[in-house]
């Protein structure tokens, strides 16, 4: 889980350190930031790979070890927040939990130039104790390789370590002879950390069709295979019991009785649900349905991400349902499932937060000079708490009341 982040030179991020919680929901008008910072979450996914930083940034190829990797929207060449002026580096450190468990925790820091694809800075420390640094170590442009300062081991064990400079060392440093053994576990544990997000994005045409795979853990980030999760979920009867319980929240006047799977003529699966003693197989179901049941299913895969991002989530889905959607994400979020990320421009899912999530609900804006994205917690905009006793949230943000707040707290 991220705790907190801080993004420096990226995109129009030109200087964002947000502390996070379990439930984070983003809000503001288009162009304001929001998917900029999803696209730093991906850029953190890709160092979790251990991609190079040409591949995070301009995707990368299928290949026997790896899918098909999307590039980063724009690109290196619109990577670098540039604001009119030659391009900078970009920078992102984060401070992780690695294990709720046991409370074991990190803080990663990496810069590199995105033109030239090439490491400026990176360190790592785990439960306080650094791992590798390379502060202070002389890293000139044009050297094929990028040095860092190991954390000491052996008396006989060499101080510094080189590394390919087109790749974060994070990765590499993992499967290094150098890594000490009382290390590696913390090591593997912020890859993992970075590496394990979700991104959910379901299209109803694919949430319609057949699953090619009879049973999967996790499903594609656009539904693939939707109907061959429902199937592995409804084999185990505590997740069949509450991913339907969700489902018949969203039509408590239905006679919702069952969820599960058709089968074609050659055994591939179809997402249906029982209602009133009749299945309704996917291609009659309404987007909003489909949507809101791909979202639902990603909370109960057997493989798990630690990171789930959403965009636009109350997408299709009717107003007087919103409420079930937000109660939803609370629930899994609290429990410690899974951490989410995401965007709304639904004046109603802000309606139904507490006080305690206006922490972790950032507001984003653009500055008028400056093109740079300013992202703050509601609970921080100036007036917001003592304005909101008089007025509902959902008025203030349809009304355009957070902008002009934050418009008047600049002047």
């Amino acid at each position: 889980m991220i705790r907190r982040i801080t993004i420096s030179g990226f995109k129009s991020l030109q200087s964002v350190e947000l502390e996070l919680g379990e439930l984070n929901l983003f809000i503001g008008a288009n162009a304001s930031g929001k998917s900029n910072f999803f696209d730093a979450l991906r850029v953190l996914q890709g160092i979790g790979y251990g991609f190079t930083i040409g591949e995070i940034l301009d995707g990368k190829p299928k290949s026997a070890n790896s899918d098909v990797w999307d590039p980063i929207r724009g690109g290196s060449a619109r990577a670098a927040f540039a604001n009119g002026e030659s391009a900078h580096e970009i920078r992102f450190e984060v401070s992780l939990e690695l294990n709720a468990s046991d409370a074991r925790t990190a803080s990663y820091s990496i810069a590199f130039d995105p033109a030239e694809g090439a490491l400026v800075d990176e360190w790592l420390i785990v439960d306080g104790t650094r791992v590798y640094s390379s502060v202070d170590i002389e890293n000139p442009k044009g050297r094929p390789y990028f040095e860092v300062r190991c954390a000491p081991g052996k008396a006989s064990r060499p101080p510094h370590d080189k590394f390919e400079r087109s790749r974060p060392v994070l990765g590499q440093f993992a499967r290094s002879k150098h890594c000490l053994e009382s290390h590696r576990p913390g090591v593997q544990a912020c890859l993992r950390a970075l590496s394990n997000t979700q991104r959910i994005d379901p299209s109803p045409a694919i949430l319609r069709d057949y699953s090619t795979a009879q049973s999967v853990k996790r499903m594609g980030e656009r539904g693939e295979n939707f109907a061959a999760l429902v199937k592995t979920i409804c084999a185990d009867s505590a997740s069949r019991d509450a991913y339907t319980s969700w489902l018949r929240q969203l039509w408590p006047s239905e006679a919702i009785e069952d969820v599960g799977v058709l089968h074609g003529a050659l055994g591939e699966p179809l997402f249906a649900i029982k209602e009133r003693g009749k299945d309704q197989p996917a291609p009659v179901l309404s987007d909003g349905t489909l949507r809101f049941a791909a979202i639902a299913a990603a909370f109960f895969q057997p493989d798990r991400p630690d990171i789930l991002t959403i965009e636009e989530l109350e997408s299709g889905i009717h107003a007087s349902r919103v409420r079930v959607l937000v109660e939803l994400l609370r629930s899994q979020a609290r429990a410690g499932q899974v951490q989410v990320m995401a965007t709304t421009h639904s004046p109603i899912v802000l309606a139904w937060l507490n006080e305690s999530e206006y922490a972790t609900t950032f507001y984003c804006d653009r500055d008028s000079s400056t093109a740079a994205s300013n992202i703050r917690p509601l609970n921080r905009v100036p007036d917001f708490l003592r304005v909101l006793e008089k007025q509902p949230i959902g008025e203030l943000f349809a009304e355009g009341w957070l902008e002009g707040a934050l418009c008047a707290s600049v002047s």
